[in-house]
């Protein structure tokens, strides 16, 4: 029989020497494997568990919720933030009002590539929008990502190291497997007709889609913040507020700071 994936998170109402140890026994003496297991955030720990059976963790549940030192929080299918939570020993922060947006701050990078990496690895359609200010690291954590992911990056529009606005790709840059990054403000702004069909026709495929700036992206397409599955914002610090100023300012499109490649 198929061994089937769990998550079970407790809160710790009263520490004391050998509390793990009694709950790994437990574990033992129902056949239930653990994966992992990790501090969560303050007074909490994690594990992803395995097991042949839901009624085992049936039991384990009804024998978890007997006991005073802890308080059963999560005992479900593990979601992708709940295993990022035990690697990493914290959750994600996330909208309470919209779901679908993420935050992070720039000391959370590696957990920021790990999320995308996981993200990246799913099969089909996704289209992903990173919100920060210029120099916070979301072009790096997206190549980043990519690599961890074991995923080819194709730059679409960029200025990391020089400013890129691709107007065709070659055959094989169109397969399913890539990361398609797109930098919302130098597309819109600086791309030709011709650029802008080749990011529709990016949309359309079954791919990966990565848009830095998606508020500056929507606004001067016929896209809108609905179309995107996930919402990323990456800050320096918690209370940074994310403006467009600088990001939109001549400086950008200095042509005397750099060259630019159009494709």
């Amino acid at each position: 029989m198929d061994m089937q994936e769990w998550y079970l998170e407790y809160e710790i109402q009263k520490n004391r020497p050998g509390l793990l140890g009694d709950i790994s026994s437990l574990l033992g003496m129902l056949s239930i494997n653990i994966v992992t297991i990790n501090g969560v955030d303050d007074s909490r720990r994690g594990l992803l568990l395995k097991c042949t059976n839901n009624e085992q963790i049936q039991r384990l549940e009804s024998i978890l919720n007997t006991m005073d030192h802890i308080r059963v929080t999560k005992l479900r299918k593990p979601k992708l933030r709940d295993t990022l939570a035990v690697r990493h020993g914290r959750y994600i922060q996330r909208d309470a009002d919209d779901k679908k947006t993420f935050r992070f701050v720039r000391d959370e990078l590696g957990l920021l590539v790990d999320f995308l990496a996981e993200l990246y690895k799913q099969e089909g359609h996704k289209l992903i929008g990173i919100r920060g200010m210029p120099r916070v690291g979301k072009t790096e954590s997206i190549v980043a990502s990519s690599v961890c992911a074991n995923k080819r990056w194709l730059f679409v529009s960029s200025t990391l190291l020089k400013q890129t606005i691709r107007s065709q790709l070659i055959a094989d840059e169109y397969s399913v497997d890539n990361v398609f990054i797109i930098d919302g403000i130098v597309s819109t702004r600086r791309g030709s007709e011709k650029h802008l069909q080749l990011v529709r026709e990016i949309m359309r495929l079954s791919a990966t889609k990565v848009v830095e700036h998606p508020d500056m992206f929507v606004q001067n397409t016929e896209y809108t913040l609905d179309d995107f599955d996930y919402i990323i914002e990456l800050r320096n610090d918690p209370d940074e507020k994310i403006t467009y100023e600088e990001a939109t300012g001549p400086q950008m499109f200095d042509e005397s700071s750099f060259s630019g490649f159009d494709f």
